[in-house]
């Protein structure tokens, strides 16, 4: 690091040492120390260029992985500390950027990272929200909402001179293009993340105390909020707004790029392959066409030609709900031009496919079906997970599969190991590459671990490092969020997002149950702390009610002395990738407990396997993949097959008021209205909830709750004997090579991208 260490550049910068410095100070200096050798790297400038569009990027803090990428991490922090500095401490200064929410987010971002240290060329694209979806917060045992602000100086974005004009029907708007550089670990060349944005983003339309703006407003709002609440006519056609925003400025930024390496557009898919993350980008096949035939002189069946080969677009749903479907009135109203481009798209189909309605882009409620447009326009369409892949060829897109069977891959999610162990779990890498070597850094490959199956030192220094990481979570959790608890107890972590069908409802049942137990005095041997974090979406009642019932229960626990020793439930406020970096490692059970054929993946099970917690699961998504890379000795798995829900959902014939009615299930369920919650909880958001659960119930919680409940007692109980716990913890450990991102990536390039690779081994 010439000239780069941190004395130097403390000089250079403020002009005087590191101990005076404070930790603002010194966040600054290091993101300027990264910054500057993040510039000697050229970018990734092969011919053909993958270009990853995503609504969200769930970066998480970038400190600590940037330095880690470039190989400086470890020298930076012992220069830190020879001078009584903290790094982890300076980290608390940074800002986590509002660009995404969830998993689809998260997964982009690790992909991102994944493609960087495979040495592709190939940059994401998406916009440059300046307020994530909220900040959370509790007040009356309820969600409640601020704006969630990151754009604050110092910043890791770089503004360019590139602008684009986009073209609306009332008016056009100029955007301006902002670089975020993406390093891969080790290597000689980096990516980037380009978020295009509006200079014209007015901040001061926000209602004071709230979330609420005006919706109409386009030019101060465009890029305002990640996911405005849609709930409303405006606030859909802000979407539509949003998401051709973005991909009209992709569109031309890819037409360009090509356009400088010598391409004549007849010939893009040399020089660009576009994938797009979900059904949110799926409007740059109709702007490629308008681009194509109104600008560069192509035909319109020329121009469709040239797209087919270069758009490839990757299913993270099956949920029908969240396969997003415009009115052509909508469309009609906002791009008049690609509204008709897309009649053209479905007259195409129509021709190509007559009488299939099932396959129509344009439906008979005239409303256009983004994911069946992707998948006509499209050259790949991949699932997630392979349960997902097949839930797909099999039913939700079965219709297309017939068309199409070529165009359908699977590619099993994965994360970056950079993040999730190298920089949230300094204590297992570090013991992993004692045990086993380095060389995983580079091929995620821990199967060595299996040497060491019989070696109680191994296991002793596993429960090690997990109490330690217990100990960083309860002060964490202490400082930042006022919530003590107990390092000695069982720590049971579901971080979700707030949905029926993730079913966080079906742990808050259980917790009724235990608390029944505790009180009947079957109290568990050790302490057990169960914690949640999640947002619900504001329009999403459900949800907020599901909210209410845990910190309801949370309060009741806590205000108990007779079962407050025995167990805590707490619900982590404003979860997002910084939380899940403390939350993760400390772990020892991790909640999946999805409905089987509803879960399109899961990350955070790969993420939890990889730390050592055991994992309580369905079968769904790739949780199936996990178990049979683990064996069924080393994971927990309960409920219904994805088959058996599916001719459920297709016969009809689930009552949630006849499994209401069992003698193991009423009274759990009855207990969320009983006295003691209405006292302390709101009466209309406990019944409200107790009425959906007893009487609908659309994704299934009570059908799987009593094999739910023996499940998690022996788990519990199985905690007890340490040395068999620990020796499934190494199984999953060992196993989570395969979850790599890196070997996900590796399969989207040989299988659909094709790109070259400037992949160094050790740089």
């Amino acid at each position: 690091m010439p000239n780069n260490n941190v004395k130097s550049v403390a000089m250079e910068y403020l002009d005087k040492p590191i101990s005076e410095c404070t930790n603002q100070e010194l966040y600054y200096i290091l993101l300027k120390i990264v910054q500057r050798e993040a510039k000697l790297l050229p970018v990734n400038n092969e011919k053909k260029k993958l270009y990853y569009i995503s609504a969200e990027f769930l970066i998480g803090k970038m400190l600590s992985n940037n330095l880690l990428n470039l190989g400086i991490y470890d020298e930076v922090k012992a220069e830190l500390a020879a001078n009584g500095k903290s790094l982890d401490d300076i980290e608390l200064a940074e800002i986590e950027p509002s660009l995404g929410n969830g998993g689809l987010g998260r997964l982009a971002a690790c992909f991102l990272d994944s493609q960087a240290t495979l040495g592709l060329t190939a940059d994401g694209v998406g916009l440059n929200y300046h307020f994530g979806l909220f900040q959370q917060f509790f007040k009356f045992n309820q969600q409640g909402y601020k704006p969630d602000e990151w754009l604050i100086e110092p910043t890791w974005l770089t503004k360019s001179d590139v602008q684009y004009e986009v073209p609306f029907a009332r008016f056009t708007l100029t955007s301006t293009l902002y670089d975020l550089e993406v390093l891969g670990y080790k290597q000689e060349t980096r990516n980037r993340l380009r978020l295009f944005d509006l200079d014209s983003v007015n901040a001061d339309i926000i209602e004071k105390g709230s979330i609420s703006f005006d919706k109409t407003n386009i030019e101060e709002n465009l890029t305002l909020f990640l996911y405005p609440d849609d709930s409303d006519r405006n606030g859909e056609l802000l979407r539509i707004y949003q998401q051709y925003f973005m991909v009209s400025n992709a569109a031309q930024l890819i037409i360009d790029e090509a356009l400088e390496k010598g391409s004549n557009l007849h010939d893009l898919d040399e020089y660009a392959v576009v994938q797009i993350n979900d059904t949110h980008p799926a409007l740059i096949i109709p702007e490629f066409v308008r681009l194509l035939t109104t600008k560069h002189g192509l035909t319109f069946e020329e121009a469709v030609d040239v797209v087919s080969k270069v758009v490839a677009f990757t299913n993270h749903t099956i949920l029908q709900e969240a396969l997003e479907k415009w009115p052509m009135n909508y469309l009609d109203e906002i791009i008049p031009d690609v509204a008709n481009i897309i009649r053209g798209l479905s007259d195409l189909v129509k021709h190509n496919f007559p009488g299939n309605d099932a396959v129509s882009i344009i439906d008979n409620n005239d409303r256009a079906h983004m994911a069946h447009m992707a998948i006509h326009y499209g050259f790949s369409v991949n699932g997630v997970a392979r349960l997902h892949t097949e839930i797909l060829k099999n039913s939700e897109l079965k219709a297309f599969y017939d068309i199409y069977p070529e165009r359908f891959n699977n590619k099993t999610n994965g994360i970056t190991f950079r993040r999730w162990i190298m920089a949230s779990n300094h204590e297992l890498s570090e013991f992993l590459d004692e045990k086993i070597g380095r060389a995983w850094h580079h091929d995620a490959d821990l199967t060595g671990l299996y040497d060491f199956q019989d070696d109680e030192e191994v296991y002793q220094k596993l429960a090690e490092i997990k109490a330690t990481k217990k100990e960083h979570l309860a002060e964490h959790l202490r400082i930042t969020q006022n919530i003590p608890i107990r390092t000695n107890s069982i720590i049971d972590v579901q971080i979700k997002r707030i949905h029926e069908y993730k079913r966080q409802q079906m742990l808050a049942l259980y917790i009724i149950k235990k608390y029944q137990m505790i009180k009947a005095g079957q109290k568990p041997k050790t302490p057990i702390t169960i914690l949640f974090g999640g947002k619900a979406a504001p329009a999403y009642t459900i949800a907020q009610d599901i909210i209410h019932l845990i910190l309801t229960l949370s309060d009741l626990i806590q205000r108990d002395p007779e079962v407050r020793p025995y167990l805590q439930v707490e619900m982590v406020e404003n979860y997002n990738v910084t939380e899940a970096e403390y939350l993760i490692p400390a772990a020892d059970i991790s909640e999946q407990i999805s409905l089987a054929s509803k879960e399109a993946s899961g990350t955070g099970n790969m993420k939890f396997m990889l730390n050592g917690a055991l994992i309580l699961c369905t079968l769904d998504g790739a949780n199936v993949e996990i178990a049979e890379k683990v064996g069924e000795d080393n994971i927990y798995i309960f409920g219904r097959s994805s088959e058996e829900i599916v001719d459920l959902y297709a016969r009809n014939a689930y009552s949630a008021h006849d499994y209401y009615h069992r003698e193991a299930i009423k009274p759990i369920v009855d207990f969320i209205v009983s006295d003691e919650m209405l006292e302390l909880g709101n009466k209309e958001n406990l019944r409200r909830l107790h009425t959906d659960i007893a009487n609908k119930d659309y994704f299934m919680a009570l059908i799987d709750l009593e094999e739910f409940i023996d499940v998690k007692e022996q788990m519990y109980a199985d905690y007890e004997d340490q040395e068999a716990w620990m020796r499934k913890v190494l199984v999953n450990i060992a196993e989570a090579g395969y979850f790599s991102s890196d070997r996900t990536i590796r399969e989207y390039n040989d299988d659909i991208w094709h790109l070259e690779s400037n992949y160094q081994t050790e740089a």
